[in-house]
């Protein structure tokens, strides 16, 4: 029998309380589900993507539309997250969609800033060396047994590199800059922060065997 839910407050409906163990349905072994209201909307966030990228390229990258999907791609990360937490239709598939998702838009407002020069571009170098690094220790981690968890200082650092992309997609060259700068310092201290705990809980592995 499944553990009762927690009651759903207002800080758990927003996402400030993340407390208590992840969802049974989002851990390995679990079936993917994939047809939930929130993976929908991770599907819709996938396919905007491409749209993303034309209409940036066809208005040489400052432009209200493609400003605009950005930012509903960047909303729909919150989004999906407050369906999942209301409808109770958490996933495996959604738990390995929606990092997915965020990388690959990051990256694409990554590429049309470079193209465009819209932002200070060793920020830009920032962000991609950041993710490749994940994308390579990531891996290796989790086949040590560490388990590489959100921490705060991810979830805020997130936020200001979106909106600091999204600015420079509306031309605010020195603004968008400053923001995503804020954005690297906290993700950077999210990284140092993941490869601690890892590093413990491999140790801890290899003492408790």
């Amino acid at each position: 029998m499944s553990e009762p839910r927690s009651r759903l407050t207002f800080r758990r409906f927003s996402g400030l309380d993340r407390s208590g163990p992840p969802p049974p349905e989002t851990l390995p072994g679990a079936p993917l589900r994939p047809w939930t209201i929130p993976n929908a909307i991770g599907y819709l966030r996938l396919a905007l993507i491409p749209v993303f990228l034309v209409l940036a390229w066809n208005a040489d990258g400052v432009s209200f539309w493609s400003a605009f999907v950005f930012g509903a791609i960047a909303v729909g990360d919150y989004v999906d997250g407050i369906a999942a937490r209301v409808t109770g239709q958490y996933s495996r598939l959604g738990s390995m969609l929606d990092p997915v998702v965020d990388r690959l838009f990051v990256i694409a407002g990554v590429v049309v800033c470079w193209q465009f020069d819209l932002m200070w571009r060793p920020l830009l170098l920032l962000i991609v060396a950041r993710e490749l690094l994940m994308l390579i220790v990531g891996p290796f981690l989790l086949r040590r047994g560490a388990r590489i968890e959100v921490n705060w200082w991810g979830r805020w650092g997130v936020w200001p590199v979106m909106g600091g992309i999204f600015l420079a997609l509306c031309g605010l060259w020195t603004v968008s800059s400053v923001l995503v700068a804020v954005g690297v310092v906290l993700l950077y201290v999210a990284s140092a922060m993941y490869l601690v705990s890892a590093r413990r809980q491999i140790a801890e592995s290899k003492t408790s065997t």
